[in-house]
Formats: structure tokens, sequence, C-alpha cells
């Protein structure tokens, strides 16, 4: 793929068949990114929309229905059965040690399930779900935006293709200032037990996904350092677990052929987002890359010259919700699916565990 072929299919979609007829999602979980970010993206896609929303506090519950035109549901009626035929499929957007009760009950019910990142809290929780939905012949997908954007996929198909030489590093930043704003030291991203981790498990999963899909591999060891101040810090009551409300983490993972990979997450300091992938003849960097909705800019330099992507894409999440929709609609599996999620839980387990005793783990390949 040369430079003006990655261009025009950066911003084309390389998986739509332009099936007949849309998929009715429940939303469960209506905390502020799934209200202001994912539920309007459901709503401007063409094969989706809200066909439910899932709260525990009844008045959120009945407003954002009204504003929809969704059926209200608690997490009582939905477990229960309420309304089961107002919808196709279930959006999970509840904190992530709540993820699998929630992906149980979708498949019980025979729906299709789209989980936000990370899968679960814990491997053995993530698998839990993954064979819930397989034992339920459901389609699951984890919720990774990226991956559907037309730039990433131009991307990740440019560099399969050698369109920088033969990969060998790739570096990535996630900043995300947890307490900026009205957000105060009371939310569940710094509960360990309700989120598995810290930074880590909440925004270094970007360029970890990210970078795994653009290489088309796992790392197969990886070390690590991590350490939070005050409020961060709590650890799990589970006294077997390396996890904690990481505030920083630093990551250094061996890849196949030689590839190294470094990132790093934080949940203090200048927010910023990026990802830098260097290989024998070129290299691609995408800045703000991970941002919902964000100005991203893609510069890919090699032999044959330099290009900027900017003004495309950015409506990953658009995207991600039609992808999953029209997999729904074609019977066609996910890429993203339950198994990739499964993976990363899998890989930042390793990197608590890396952190925690400061050796090198190495990962099984599942």
């Amino acid at each position: 793929m040369d430079l003006q072929a990655l261009v025009d299919a950066a911003s084309t979609r390389d998986w739509d068949t332009d099936p007949e007829g849309t998929v009715s999602i429940a939303v469960v979980g209506l905390g502020n990114y799934a209200r202001n970010v994912s539920i309007p993206a459901i709503e401007a896609g063409d094969y989706a929309e809200v066909g439910a929303v899932v709260s525990g506090d009844p008045e959120k519950a009945e407003r954002v229905a009204d504003e929809h035109g969704a059926v209200p549901l608690s997490y009582e009626g939905y477990a229960e059965g309420e309304a089961v035929d107002a919808y196709d499929a279930v959006y999970v957007a509840t904190p992530n040690r709540i993820h699998l009760d929630q992906i149980r009950t979708a498949a019980d019910h025979g729906k299709h399930v789209i989980c936000e990142k990370p899968l679960e809290a814990t491997t053995e929780r993530a698998t839990a779900g993954v064979d819930a939905c397989e034992d339920a012949g459901v389609t699951l997908m984890t919720a990774y935006r990226m991956q559907a954007d037309p730039v990433i996929r131009a991307l990740g198909s440019f560099v399969s293709r050698g369109g920088i030489g033969e990969p060998t590093k790739a570096m990535g930043e996630f900043t995300f200032p947890v307490l900026a704003g009205s957000n105060g030291p009371d939310q569940w991203r710094l509960d360990a037990e309700l989120a598995g981790g810290g930074a880590l498990m909440d925004v270094g999963v970007y360029p970890l996904n990210t970078t795994r899909y653009l290489l088309g591999a796992d790392p197969g060891a990886v070390e690590a350092m991590a350490r939070a101040s005050e409020p961060f810090g709590d650890r799990p009551d589970d006294p077997d677990s390396p996890r904690f409300a990481d505030e920083h983490v630093h990551v250094l993972a061996s890849f196949p052929e030689g590839v190294v990979g470094e990132f790093t997450a934080s949940f203090s300091g200048e927010a910023d987002s990026w990802l830098e992938l260097v290989g024998s003849d070129g290299r691609v960097r995408i800045e703000n890359a991970f941002v919902p909705g964000g100005d991203r800019t893609v510069r890919v330099t090699t032999g044959d010259g330099e290009v900027e992507l900017s003004g495309i894409g950015a409506d990953e999440t658009r995207e991600e919700f039609d992808y999953f929709a029209h997999c729904v609609l074609t019977g066609t599996p996910p890429e993203p699916d339950g198994h990739d999620g499964l993976t990363d839980v899998a890989i930042m387990g390793a990197i608590y565990e890396a952190a925690e005793s400061g050796e090198r783990v190495t990962l099984t390949r599942r």
C-alpha cells in the first residue's frame, strides 16, 4: 500500500456491506461517558439505535429514556428480563468489576454484547464473560473504538504490508488527569476493587491494545514500574491481588521479532495522548491519539515521502457501534472480540505483577 492508497483507505469503511435493518441497544450504566459520548454516537450511526437504558437511579433512567425515546429500566428489571423485547443487544458501560454480571445477564437473555474496555477487572472474570457469551451463542465485542476508526484500520493494513519496513519500536502515552474539573477522589476509577487497578486499566489499555492491533502481535514479556500518591494507591480487599489504583505506570514490553514497546499511563499531569510506531523504513506518529472525537493528527514518514492525515477519522465511537451492529446484522464475528479483551486483561495483570515484583514477567500464550 503506497501513501496515496493509505490516504484513500483512511476515509473508507473497509467492513461495510450496507446491510438492511438496525440493532436496538440497551445501554447498561448511565455514567458521563455513556450519556455524553456513547449514546450520541449510537444515535449518529447508520445501523444502531438506543432501545433501553439501565440505571440504579430511577430519575436518571427516566430522564435519559425520555430524551432518547427509550425504555427506562432498573438493574433489577434488566436482570429479570423486563422489556426484553425492546432491545437486541446490550452495551455494558458500568465499572469494570461489574461487567461480568451484566454480560451474563445479556447472554442469559440471548442478547449480543458490546462491553467497555477493559473487559473485566481480572483474567478469571474476563474468561467467565467470554465463556458465558460463547455458551449462549451470542456475539461479544470488546469496545475498542480505535480498531473501528478507518484511519487506524488503514494504518494497520499499511504496517502489515511493510509500509514502514520491519517494525522495531512502539511508544505511547495516555495521561488523563482524573481529578481535574469537578471529579473528586470519591469515584470508582480510584476504587481498585471496582476498577481492577488504576491508570493502566483505565487509559493504559489504549496504547497497549492499539499497538497490538497495528503490529498484529502480542507481547511475550513485560517489565514495569508503578507508583501512586494520595488519594491514589488503595489496594483491593483481596490479599492475593497485586493491583492497586496506580497513579503512574511505565511499561516495557517485548514483542515478537525483536520489537520493543514502551508505554506510559498516568492519572495526573498535563493531559496528552500519542502513539508512535517506528520501522526500518519509516514511522507513524499519532497525536491526540485516544481522546474520543478529538482533533487527531497522523503523520506517516517513509522513504517515499511524508503524508499528514488530519480532519478525518476521530468519529471512532460512532464507527465502533456501527461496526458492532453490522457484525450482528451480518453474523460476522467482530475483530475486537471477547478474546481480544481477555488478552489485554491478562497482559495488564502481568504488568501489575512485574511492577509489584520488580521482575520481568513472561506471558503465557492464550
